[in-house]
This record gives structure tokens, sequence and C-alpha cells, in this order.
């Protein structure tokens, strides 16, 4: 799931008439950012139910959220480059039909190795079509809109997120002309299509006047670097961890060394790197990758690990799973909510929510401790809520004052990698936890082996929320427009 991008949005004003059709052509936007907030959330509730009917190993439902969180990773920092070249609305619709196919195939994907592949392709085009939302924007919009415009994206994300997995369980519980967890894809098909269909009337031709020019080499060793790392993590295990495994994660060091070493080089001969150079030399840019992997890998393996508990430990229906996870989700909406007007604490906030998201955790292990192996969801779901609204507290101010003092020629490349790092986090994420999740159910679960596996499992999230409360000691004390104001 991308960030909304109202953090890295600049108010540039526009110039001449205002696009006449600026807030229908806002909407097929919007549809773009739903289909993205849909999947990626969708398959941690039919994960069970895909296995079940494809077959495939425990590390497949791993691999259903990972293929398409690094994907759109990798895709992500050189997305909006190709809209500066080659136009954001030619780019939209190339993503949004590209991702419409992707979606019709996971829909009749009929191997647990087509549909990761199909994940994949959802990726990639996701990530061409997200990134030309805000250029577009900017160019469409007054300064006095500009506020109105990015405002409605986080309505969008809170309601997808409390949606997407309700809805995800129903349409599987369902099983609407027998298409069971298919039909979670194939709701894509009328979406994206209407995306198209109004896109190629309403949005607009724009494109940079000065586009940088494409990094292919840094997105070849990206990748090769984020596949290294992710590929030993879920196939490790199954495979009694041999070495290759840990050749592998070696592997991945060198590559990303060689990734900085690439940049560099190319930014000295006056090419345009993917990420700028100058970055990795500032404390708060570099506290805020490192703080944004271990927050984003922790929540990401967290929910994961959450609803396979709900339903192959606790037996709980598809659609009860979702429901279970809502309370979080609301709490996390209420969270942003509280945020909004302690956005002047800067850094305190950041840190306050990562202790009041500990809290909820910790309140989660005391409800399993308290009621036993078979939790019911109205139990779960105070701690949910607390733990919801720590998130959205932390999350709220985090893009801002991380880029605070990033320079304005390293605002692009910066807000880039740092949305391509909340994905890579999240795919991290469904790799570590899931192998730790999955090593304490043994060869044949039982109730209590699930309850040992989400308790050990929240203790680590636990303790990646105290190292993310400690790392944010590196980040500046404010975000960039409290720091200007208060010089």
């Amino acid at each position: 799931m991308t960030e909304p991008i109202t953090a890295t949005a600049p108010a540039a004003p526009a110039t001449g008439a205002p696009y006449r059709w600026r807030w229908a052509a806002l909407f097929v936007i919007l549809a773009g950012e739903v289909m993205d907030l849909l999947d990626a959330t969708v398959t941690n509730i039919a994960a069970p139910s895909m296995r079940a009917d494809l077959g495939g190993s425990e590390g497949t439902i791993q691999w259903m959220g990972a293929a398409y969180t690094l994907a759109m990773a990798v895709g992500l920092i050189t997305g909006g480059r190709l809209g500066d070249i080659f136009g954001r609305k030619r780019m939209f619709l190339i993503g949004a039909a590209g991702f419409t196919a992707g979606s019709l195939l996971c829909a009749v994907a009929q191997s647990p190795e087509v549909l990761i592949g199909a994940r994949v392709i959802q990726g990639l085009f996701g990530s061409v079509m997200l990134p030309q939302g805000l250029g577009m924007i900017k160019e469409m919009f007054p300064p006095a809109e500009m506020g109105k415009a990015f405002g409605m994206f986080g309505p969008v994300m809170g309601l997808s997120a409390v949606g997407g997995p309700i809805l995800a369980g129903w349409l599987v519980e369902a099983d609407f002309w027998g298409t069971g967890w298919r039909m979670i894809f194939l709701v894509n098909l009328p979406l994206g299509l209407a995306a198209l269909a109004a896109g190629m009337r309403f949005l607009p031709e724009s494109r940079s006047p000065h586009p940088l020019r494409l990094d292919v080499g840094g997105v070849v060793l990206a990748s090769l670097g984020g596949f290294l790392v992710i590929y030993p993590l879920v196939q490790g295990r199954e495979h009694d961890w041999p070495v290759w495994a840990f050749v592998m994660l070696a592997a991945s060091v060198v590559v990303f060394a060689v990734f900085g070493l690439f940049q560099s080089r190319r930014s000295r001969s006056g090419g345009d790197p993917l990420i700028v150079p100058s970055l990795f030399r500032k404390r708060a840019f570099t506290g805020g990758l490192f703080t944004g992997i271990v927050f984003f890998s922790g929540m990401a393996g967290f929910m994961m690990a959450f609803n396979l508990y709900t339903q192959m430990g606790l037996g709980y229906s598809a659609l009860k799973a979702g429901l279970a996870m809502a309370p979080w989700s609301a709490g996390m909406i209420v969270g942003f909510g509280f945020a909004q007007p302690l956005q002047k604490f800067g850094r305190k906030l950041l840190q306050g929510g990562t202790l009041v998201m500990a809290l909820g955790v910790g309140g989660v292990l005391l409800t399993l401790n308290i009621t036993g192996t078979h939790p019911n969801p109205w139990q779960l779901a105070p701690a949910l809520v607390v733990a919801g609204i720590g998130m959205g507290l932390l999350m709220s101010p985090f893009f801002d004052i991380v880029l605070a003092g990033v320079e304005e020629h390293e605002t692009g490349s910066a807000s880039g990698t740092l949305t391509a790092v909340q994905q890579l986090g999240s795919a991290f994420g469904y790799a570590l936890l899931g192998t730790v999740f999955f090593d304490l159910l043994g060869g044949v679960p039982s109730a209590v082996s699930f309850d040992q596996a989400i308790k050990v499992t929240l203790w680590v999230v636990a303790g990646m929320l105290v190292v993310t409360f400690a790392v944010a000691f590196l980040l500046p004390r404010q975000a960039r427009e409290n720091a200007e104001a208060a010089h």
C-alpha cells in the first residue's frame, strides 16, 4: 500500500486558467489509488483460500504479498521519470491497462507460480500508474484548491484500509458464480476499464519540461539486491536453511554496495542517478530510511501473520477475519485525525505514536494470555484499535519529518526513495515475520502452536517498535514547514 502523496506534494502554483475537467481527472487518479490500496491488502485475507485451491507451500502465501510490494518498490523509483519523459497521461493509462491485465491474470491463474508472476505484473504496472497523479494534480489545480485536492487522498486511504479486508472476506465467502477468491481480482476489471475510459477523456496531457534520464543500471542493481534479500528469507526455511540462502544474503550486501558506487559514479559523470548520493550524507534521511524499513516491515508482517492466525488457527471464515482486522484500520483513521492538530510536535508525535502502538501490541498479547487459544473478535478489538491509533499518529508526520533536511533539488529523489522503501519494507516484513510465524507452527500445526507462533510474532513486532522509537532520534525535531516557521 503506497502512502498518500499529500506529504511530499509542494504547493506549486498553477499557471494560466485552471484545467476545466480537473475534478473529474482527480477521481480518475483516485480510482488508480483505490486499485492499489485494495490489492495491497486483499491477499492477506484470501491467501488461505488461494493456497487451498492452487496448492503450494507456506512460502506461497508470503510471496503473494512480497512479489507485489517488491515489484512496486523497484518500479516506483522510476515510474515518475517515465511520466516526465513520455507524458503523464500516457504512462497513467499504460499503467492502468497493465494493472487491469495483471488482475485478470491473477483471477484466471491455475498454479501458484502463475499467480505470483501476475502479482509481479500488477506491482510493476501499478508503480507506473501511481506516481503520475502528483504531477498532474500540481498542474491542474490552482493554489487555492490544491489542499482540497490532496485532502481527498486521506478519506480514500481510510475507506480502503477499512473496507479492503472486509470486501475481500465477503467476496471469498459469497463465492459469486463459483469464483471464490478469484473475485477479489475480477472486481478490478470494471474499475480499471472505467479508469481507462475516463482517463482518456478527462486526464490532461502533462510532462516535465526538463525530465531526468532513466537509470536502467540502477534499476537492475536495486531489483537484484532486493530479490537477494527476500528470496532466501522466504525459501530458506522450507529448505532447512541451506548454505545458498546465506550466500544470497551476503551477496545482497555486495550488490547494494555496488549500487551505491554506481549511483555516485553516475552523479559525478553528469548523469541522473536513481537516488541522489548526497541524500545518504544526511543523518535525518538515512535515519528515516532505516526507521521506515523497520516500521513498515513489522506492520506488513504482523498483518499477514494475524490474518493467517485468525483463519488457520482460530478457524475464522474469510469475512470474519476481515471484520476482526477492521478495528485496527478504524483506529488508524482515528489516529490520522488526532494527529492533524498535533503536527507542531513533530518527532515527539511520531515517537508518541510508536509508544501507543507498542501499547496496543502489548494489549493483543495480554488478551491472548487471558483468553487462551480461542479469543473472539470482540475481545481482540480494543487492543487492535489502540494499535491502529498509534500507527496513524506515527505515520502522519513521518514523511514530512524525514524530508525536513532535504534540499529542494533532492526532494523528488528523496520522496520517491521513501515511498519505495515503504514497499520494500513491506516485502521484507512478509518474508521475515512470515518465516518466524511458519517456523514456529511446526510440521503439524495445532491450536497451541498457532497461539505460540502469533505470540512470538507479536514480541518481534514489539521489538521492531522499540527500534523504531530509538532510531527516530536521528530525525529532525520538526517537519520542514515547522522548522522554517521557527526561524
